[in-house]
């Protein structure tokens, strides 16, 4: 029985290493953490999205970036430093931008997707896994009218990729939630009613009991690995620790094209269910997103490029908890904790998912950036089905 190395216990990590037991093969996880999913995959917006497939690759969006470099709360935030990591990356995404490739990859992402939430289903079915899960749909509100005409351009590549992405009037908007009524100032929204929400962390959580009692998954917790060599005497190594990702990868050879997109997002507990909203969220001039989870209140948003950072800045919470008292006043945030992440994120929007271009038996499965949630089931799969295939070949 080949022996696999899984480096990361975050989304990436424990789909990978549920596909690969699930194979056959003997899977050890290693993480530098005391628990699985403390970093990216502890508190996010809490959205599976397919509707949220959109890359950023256009040239609004550099427009926009642009106008808000020093907007200390600006929705993206890209912070002028002497970064050589982030101007490489920069340039990069300003190569794919000019290059027209938004239209190629959010149509794969789309379809992705598509696959990655059925996925995920199919894990929480076989497994009886609880996080929170609801089938929410996403809701996509718009208060400003050229971000509603962009959402009625965008119908045609959601529904061309089998994604439902249906335009609704302000008042067919308030009357799929009672709660929607307190936002003011809606002129559209887009629906998608098969997206869901759930809890990534237990998720993960749960995962990870069910991969160690079922799957005979090995967890080495509190354990940092620098250097491939250090697992080097596994027949395979898949490296799928997000941000961290990048140092591994230079270690077996390779370059990975990912930089550090911080992210943040609130928790507001203890809510009256009857003030929260049952329809989850997404205010796309914002860049803020909702789910309700249980009685909390997930609220998240902001993108900052400030390299390898993992500071809550009081100027980014602020405008979660703003957006909260002005849609939603009736929710009381006396009660809240605030977390940032940091989102490992490519350039083209595409995650990497396959083998070392230097080192034999390395694969990667990261880089999956905003958008961990919605795709990890789908390209772990992939990568398992990756991994089956090479050794079939090298027998």
């Amino acid at each position: 029985m080949k022996k696999i190395a899984v480096i990361g216990s975050g989304i990436a990590g424990l789909t990978s290493a549920y596909y690969l037991a699930k194979e056959g093969y003997k899977v050890h996880v290693y993480d530098q953490e005391p628990q699985p999913a403390m970093r990216t995959s502890f508190a996010n917006g809490g959205q599976v999205s397919v509707s949220n497939s959109e890359v950023w690759t256009t040239w609004s969006n550099v427009v926009k970036g642009a106008k808000w470099i020093l907007k200390k709360d600006a929705p993206l935030l890209i912070k002028p430093s002497l970064d050589w990591a982030k101007a490489k990356w920069l340039a990069k995404f300003l190569y794919h931008t000019a290059n027209n490739d938004y239209a190629r990859n959010t149509a794969a992402t789309i379809r992705l997707g598509i696959e990655s939430r059925k996925a995920l289903m199919d894990i929480q079915t076989e497994e009886n896994i609880e996080y929170d899960w609801a089938p929410s749909g996403i809701m996509h509100i718009y208060k400003d009218h050229s971000y509603f005409k962009n959402a009625i351009d965008a119908k045609q590549i959601y529904n061309d990729n089998g994604c439902e992405w249906d335009i609704l009037s302000p008042l067919q908007v308030k009357s799929l939630d009672p709660t929607l009524t307190s936002i003011d100032n809606i002129v559209g929204g887009a629906w998608t009613p098969t997206d869901f929400v759930g809890d990534i962390h237990k998720f993960c959580f749960n995962l990870a009991k069910v991969l160690e009692t079922k799957y005979r998954v090995k967890f080495n917790y509190n354990w940092q690995i620098n250097h491939i060599e250090e697992v080097s005497y596994y027949d395979i190594v898949v490296i799928a620790n997000g941000v961290g990702s990048v140092g591994l990868a230079k270690s077996a050879g390779d370059s990975l094209p990912i930089y550090p997109v911080k992210g943040y997002s609130i928790t507001v507990n203890n809510v009256e269910s009857a003030h929260l909203p049952r329809v989850s969220l997404l205010d796309d001039q914002a860049k803020i997103v909702t789910s309700s989870l249980g009685n909390r209140f997930r609220v998240a948003g902001t993108a900052e490029l400030t390299g390898e950072n993992y500071d809550i800045t009081r100027s980014r919470v602020e405008p979660l908890l703003k957006w909260v008292h002005t849609n939603f006043p009736k929710i009381n945030t006396h009660d809240y904790s605030s977390w940032a992440c940091l989102r490992p994120m490519t350039p083209n929007m595409m995650p990497i998912v396959g083998p070392s271009k230097k080192a034999k038996n390395v694969y990667y499965h990261t880089g999956h950036g905003h958008l961990g949630w919605t795709l990890s089931a789908g390209t772990a799969k992939l990568l398992a089905q990756q991994i089956k295939g090479d050794n079939y070949v090298s027998k």
